[in-house]
């Protein structure tokens, strides 16, 4: 646990203009697949946080040229890659803390017949099995080897021929690994029951604008048909959508008064519904977000009257990376509501913080948990307290900043990997959040 801390005093009303960063979770698909091509990328609206930074740093290592064209823009060049640098020690100890270093996999594979992998780092959320990952490789021709003792696969193959592939989960960057992988395979791939994420249809639609040829994209239902080369893009990431329901729950609990701007309400599905049901009131201008300043938010029953339930799945049904923020806001809310974690087994741990700040909470099971609603009679408690993972980092600040008093979140190094200048921004609106570096 690193001892970087946020020191946050609480109870003040923001207001003003923020703008989503990208969008973290395109960015760790869209960067790896550069590896796939020999020829210019150029990557927009890419968000400065530590996850994407060790991904960017790690391609350099590989050989990939790496231009910074401003803040936020960089141009990709992986003409003179070499795929053996993931044999050395230091790449192996480097990739090992990033999750998100899986995905190099699908393109290596794909364009040198070879990739290799120690076990990925990333949250302790719970079980996040590889196996969609490497059976989609294997179903494509790849052999596969895993060693136990190392924790480090290998996959090699002399080329991949396209198949009939269906998934037994329809996971995301399961999905778009095998994707990249099909897209330069001999013949047609079909993946049944794949993802259909708004971040999976931005990959495919970049593959198809570097020359690949993928259709069914946004169904459960891909089509691609291989190629022998994939060419040069352009690519701008969407906004953050997590980031974006993270603002949504933030003003409710602090009374704020907020526009979150350029949020693309196109590809956010069922997010503003189900902030709605919390009672959060939410004007839609343009493609921007405004959320008044309320005093009370009551959340909403189902028809019947029975107690309204809140649970994950994959897109599009609600994504699990904001049943965090939903809970913590639903903790100053007039009502109850069950949250129901579905897809990881310890996301729901952080919730002791919150019950020791003052909240009425209930942990019915490692996946679910009951929210009374305070309906802002009793004010959250200010205390010490450690972020588990990005998500719940992110909950808890929020609930720091509705508290009264000052509170202190260790280990904001969770934080910090998924949100970009959090502090800095939250503060340009009236927050009050110290950053101490231990």
């Amino acid at each position: 646990m690193s001892l970087d801390a946020f020191e946050v005093i609480g109870g003040k009303p923001l207001k003003g203009t923020i703008t989503p960063q990208g969008a973290k979770n395109e960015a760790l698909q869209i960067l790896s697949a550069v590896l796939l091509s020999d020829e210019d990328i150029t990557i927009s609206n890419i968000p400065n946080i530590l996850d994407v930074n060790v991904l960017i740093e790690l391609l350099a290592e590989m050989g990939v040229k790496v231009t910074k064209q401003n803040y936020d823009t960089y141009t990709f060049n992986a003409n003179a890659v070499d795929p053996d640098i993931l044999l050395t020690e230091n790449f192996k100890k480097r990739a090992g803390n990033l999750r998100g270093s899986v995905m190099i996999l699908g393109p290596l594979l794909a364009r040198f017949h070879k990739a290799y992998l120690p076990t990925p780092g990333g949250d302790k959320i719970g079980r996040r099995r590889l196996d969609t990952h490497f059976l989609g490789f294997v179903e494509l021709g790849a052999s596969f080897h895993f060693d136990i003792e190392k924790s480090f696969y290998s996959l090699t193959t002399k080329k991949l021929i396209g198949k009939s592939i269906l998934l037994e989960e329809p996971s995301v960057t399961g999905t778009a690994n095998i994707v990249m992988a099909a897209v330069l395979a001999e013949g047609e791939t079909t993946i049944f029951n794949a993802a259909c994420e708004p971040y999976l249809q931005q990959l495919c639609d970049m593959l198809n604008r570097m020359g690949a040829k993928i259709s069914g994209i946004g169904s459960n239902l891909l089509k691609i048909e291989g190629v022998k080369k994939l060419g040069g893009t352009t690519h701008r990431l969407l906004p953050d959508m997590i980031e974006i329901g993270s603002f949504i729950g933030l003003a409710a609990m602090t009374k704020s008064d907020i526009i979150i701007k350029d949020v693309r309400l196109d590809m956010l599905g069922l997010i503003p519904t189900f902030f709605k049901k919390l009672g959060i009131q939410l004007e839609l201008i343009g493609d921007d977000i405004h959320i008044p300043a309320q005093e009370k938010y009551e959340i909403k029953t189902f028809i019947d009257g029975s107690i309204l339930t809140i649970s994950d799945g994959p897109w599009p049904l609600f994504t699990p990376d904001l049943l965090s923020i939903m809970l913590v806001t639903a903790t100053q809310a007039s009502g109850s509501v069950l949250i129901h974690q579905k897809m990881f087994e310890s996301r729901l741990f952080f919730v002791d913080k919150l019950i020791d700040m003052g909240a009425q909470i209930i942990l019915c099971d490692p996946h679910r948990a009951t929210v009374m609603g305070l309906d802002r009679k009793v004010q959250l408690r200010a205390i010490q307290m450690a972020s588990p993972d990005i998500r719940a980092g992110v909950a808890l600040l929020i609930a720091a900043m509705s508290a009264k008093g000052k509170s202190t979140i260790f280990n904001i190094n969770q934080i910090d990997r998924g949100y970009q200048n959090i502090d800095g921004r939250l503060n340009a609106i009236g927050a009050e959040i110290i950053r101490k570096n231990n």
